[in-house]
């Protein structure tokens, strides 16, 4: 139990800041609510100095204390998960509370607990980020899933209470949460079916007693059955095909701050899940002619889920890039562009993790496009948080339209420039951290044979193109139109400050993109030991 421990400080910090959030947020004096959003601060700062400090790692992970599939993984997941969700907490002070707090301030009305949302906001930021931790430290099946639920079910809120002060946008909010909350529900009941038929097929929740059956044994038909289904269900929390169709009407109806937090806290959790459980499948490296790898597609992967997650990539990638050219929404490009992003995370899926190197390395691919493409992603979603207009009953609303970002570099250049960085980053545009993202996703998938494949990741990426130069140019080259009302920034400057840090980020990354691709080829790294001859013991066979 001591052992396990050693995983769950961070989270005990981050459960501990939530607590805390919840009695702040409902505090009569607004000085003290205030300091709700400080202290989730806090909580996540000590949870990513506890992840670097205290999380086991490499040989000393043990079959009784997590999963020694990826000993690395969780490492490098959680101090990532704790940079990017830092960044996200900049843009969430006013995304609730907004109108209250203001008539509170004005006399207008007294202060209510019950009609406030602060403590809520907050904490429910809090578990969620706990959630995503407890994925990436999970090695057991019904761990997986209810830390896969942490993630997901305090966002369904999230999305619910951020829609603002009007009328329209709080029932467009509304709408939102629930389309995301019942297609979520039929997810999680698929993935969670597929889980249970693993544990019929191998009589084990753990990962690693799965690993040594399923590599034993051999793949039967009941397991195979789970895996498939378990991808499917999974699909959901990365918003790739057949379970993406909520995704840009959720984006769109959510605030842009809550919008940007699902765009890779629920992404980043059904990554993890997948790569643990292909991982319990197992990869091999075959060196066939020219260096390529034979059968399969160079993975050792059951054919049938290697099938799988080809068309999958495939069809995400494709769909994602051509519907978002017909977007005039800057949130509902930004969700199809999420859209294709996890298809390109698949292609490294599919690859694996080739001989060790990174770039062979499909697994480090992925793990790196992860922290990469969240570092991206804020600050688009910042520079959107950060821009409002008044609407025709005076309310303040956050803008939407790329009509609303013209000439923003030189409107507001602290939010048109992040604008222009982040959206050439996100296209893969050198020598900006995107490229160096997306490049070793092409290179693994060509070292496993996929050529096919790399040729469909390389037509949807001059698709893109289309799109982010789209929003380049709105910023940069274009002026604003004459006639359209006055784009203001908003009064909250962290939003501002998220944008900039993540532009400057995406620039000064490149400097050590060696060490950060390091790391995560740490990360992606096997265990010494193999895991098939790992012990087991008796109490995690289920």
């Amino acid at each position: 139990m001591m052992d396990r421990l050693a995983y769950l400080w961070p989270e005990i910090a981050l459960f501990i800041a939530a607590c805390v959030v919840m009695v702040v947020g409902i505090s009569p004096s607004v000085a003290t609510r205030k300091f709700a959003a400080v202290v989730a601060g806090l909580g996540v700062v000590a949870a990513g100095i506890l992840a670097w400090t205290t999380t086991p790692s490499g040989n000393a992970v043990t079959a009784s204390s997590g999963q020694v599939l990826l000993p690395g993984l969780a490492l490098y997941a959680k101090v990532g998960i704790a940079i990017v969700a830092l960044l996200l907490l900049l843009l969430k002070p006013g995304t609730v509370d907004r109108a209250e707090e203001a008539a509170i301030a004005l006399g207008v009305q007294k202060f209510d607990a019950l009609r406030t949302n602060r403590a809520e906001f907050f904490s429910f930021f809090l578990f969620s980020v706990m959630g995503l931790m407890l994925v990436a430290g999970a090695d057991d099946l019904i761990w997986l899933f209810l830390a896969l639920e942490l993630t997901s079910l305090p966002t369904y809120i999230m999305v619910a209470i951020s829609g603002g002060a009007g009328r329209e946008p709080a029932a467009r909010a509304q709408e939102a949460s629930v389309k995301y909350f019942f297609l979520g529900a039929l997810g999680a009941a698929v993935f969670l079916y597929g889980f249970a038929m693993l544990y019929g097929a191998t009589g084990s929740t753990n990962l690693n007693a799965i690993h040594l059956s399923l590599t034993t044994g051999g793949v039967s038909g009941l397991a195979l059955a789970g895996l498939l289904m378990s991808v499917l269900g999974i699909c959901f929390k990365i918003a790739a095909v057949p379970m993406h169709f909520y995704t840009p009407d959720v984006y769109q109806g959510a605030s842009p701050s809550v919008a940007g937090f699902l765009a890779f806290v629920p992404k980043t959790a059904g990554f993890l899940s997948l790569l643990l459980l292909a991982s319990a499948v197992g990869w091999t490296w075959a060196p066939g002619e020219n260096g390529l790898t034979v059968s399969g597609g160079g993975t050792s992967l059951p054919e049938p889920l290697r099938i799988l997650f080809w068309v999958i990539a495939a069809l995400t990638m494709t769909i994602g890039n051509v519907l978002a050219l017909q977007q005039k929404s800057v949130r509902r490009i930004l969700a199809y562009s999420s859209i294709a992003h996890s298809g390109y995370m698949l292609v490294g899926l599919i690859a694996g993790p080739g001989d060790g190197s990174f770039t062979k390395n499909g697994v480090a691919a992925v793990l790196f496009y992860l922290f990469c493409y969240g570092v991206m992603n804020v600050g688009t979603f910042a520079v959107l948080s950060g821009l409002e207009r008044k609407t025709r009953d005076g309310q303040m609303s956050e803008i939407d339209s790329i009509e609303d970002i013209r000439g923003l570099c030189a409107t507001h250049p602290r939010l048109g420039w992040p604008m222009a960085i982040c959206s050439l980053s996100l296209l893969g545009f050198p020598p900006l951290l995107g490229f160096w993202a997306k490049l070793p996703l092409f290179t693994s998938a060509i070292s496993a044979g996929e050529i096919i494949l790399v040729i469909v990741l390389g037509l949807n990426s001059a698709i893109a193109a289309f799109y982010y130069l789209r929003l380049f140019g709105a910023v940069f080259l274009e002026k604003p139109e004459a006639g359209a009302g006055e784009v203001t920034a908003s009064p909250f400057v962290s939003r501002r400050v998220a944008a900039m840090v993540s532009a400057a980020l995406v620039v000064a990354l490149v400097v050590v993109v060696g060490q950060l691709t390091d790391a995560s080829r740490k990360a992606a790294a096997p265990k010494a030991e193999p895991a098939a001859s790992a012990t087991i013991p008796a109490s995690m066979n289920h």
